[in-house]
């Protein structure tokens, strides 16, 4: 008798592909959906794994693209503290797929926050931006004249690049009561203040963040229609949890509900791949041993390996985008990516005081 899996090559099967190999000589763990070329524009966004990814595609050749860069006068080591070159825009990290959707509508006027600003000795502090200016802006003006200035530049990252990376983070977070805005980092934890009367803490379901994503991508193809998209998902546990459960049971939840999502979305559609950094980090077979004492930060050789899977699929391009068609976006000389000493984790700042 003959059966399906009599022709199925080694990297089905868990002995051959997993139990009598290495976990660094793993093979076949990704197959790529399409082509990046190096003229692509590629635009990041998402938690502080998307900003190992960037670091990497820079310098691999490919055509990382920074639409808000910062200002010349702003010394290159205080570029991360000030969340500029950490992703494609000065947004900082994006943790959950409402806060994506939440930045499209906020860029092309479909949506405008009750929240416009907090006031705190003096100092004005973006509620959607909190840790970008670290003391805060001086003015209201001042205030928001950097948020249109930012608006602008996201409009423009969604209109213009041809590939966009989102790494899915969390699943928890804190909205206000008023309109169901969602805040990066809860109230009072970096600024502002928190108000139970205001704020409810929200964990999203699987089901909730497909309609979100769902959402998102309709849009974002009304505008960039041949736009394609990679999804990761975050392999870091928590820093904390607010579910009431304990804080590893609560990652397990969060990492598993995200890689669904993301699952089904790349399984859906031809220009939505899945890279799986996630399994290269955390699935047991890699015994944890790529990451640091704390058991959550990833070290830089399990990027590196993690990464090396991404580059035999999509080879690097080193030197190649300079003479690429249309000429390159980015510049080698300039700021273009965070180094591995800038990555910029806000959700960290919740274990701060404890």
């Amino acid at each position: 008798m003959t059966h399906p899996y009599q022709t199925l090559p080694d990297h089905a099967f868990w002995r051959k592909a997993v139990s009598e190999k290495s976990p660094l000589q793993l093979t076949d763990v990704y197959k790529k959906k399409y082509e990046i070329s190096p003229a692509d524009v590629i635009a990041t966004a998402g938690s502080c794994f998307a900003q190992h990814i960037a670091r990497f595609l820079v310098k691999n050749g490919y055509n990382f693209h920074d639409f808000e860069p910062a200002p010349p006068f702003l010394r290159r080591e205080d570029h991360s503290k000030f969340g500029y070159g950490v992703f494609s825009a000065r947004y900082g990290n994006i943790y959950t797929v409402r806060q994506l959707l939440q930045t499209f509508r906020r860029a092309f006027d479909e949506f405008t926050p009750a929240a416009c600003h907090w006031h705190h000795k003096g100092r004005y502090f973006d509620p959607l931006r909190p840790a970008i200016e670290p003391n805060g802006f001086a003015s209201l003006e001042e205030l928001e004249a950097s948020r249109r200035t930012h608006l602008r530049a996201v409009r423009q990252l969604f209109a213009q690049s041809n590939v966009f990376i989102f790494t899915l983070g969390l699943t928890e977070a804190w909205l206000s009561r008023d309109d169901r805005l969602v805040f990066p980092l809860c109230p009072g934890t970096v600024a502002g203040e928190f108000d139970e009367r205001k704020h409810v803490f929200h964990n999203f379901t699987a089901a909730e963040i497909y309609e979100d994503f769902k959402l998102f991508v309709t849009s974002l193809r009304r505008v960039n229609p041949d736009v394609r998209i990679l999804l990761t998902v975050s392999p870091v546990p928590l820093t904390a949890t607010a579910s009431n459960d304990h804080v590893m049971v609560a990652s397990s939840y969060s990492k598993a509900v995200l890689r669904s999502v993301a699952g089904e979305f790349s399984s859906t559609y031809d220009f939505i791949d899945y890279f799986p950094s996630y399994e290269l980090v955390a699935a047991h077979p890699m015994r944890a041993m790529f990451f640091e004492p704390n058991m959550r930060t990833v070290a830089t050789e399990g990027v590196e390996i993690v990464m090396s899977h991404f580059f035999r699929e999509h080879p690097p391009q080193k030197g190649a985008w300079r003479e690429a068609k249309g000429g390159a976006r980015v510049r080698k000389e300039k700021r273009s990516s965070p180094d591995e000493d800038d990555i910029v984790c806000e959700e960290m700042l919740l274990d701060q005081a404890l």
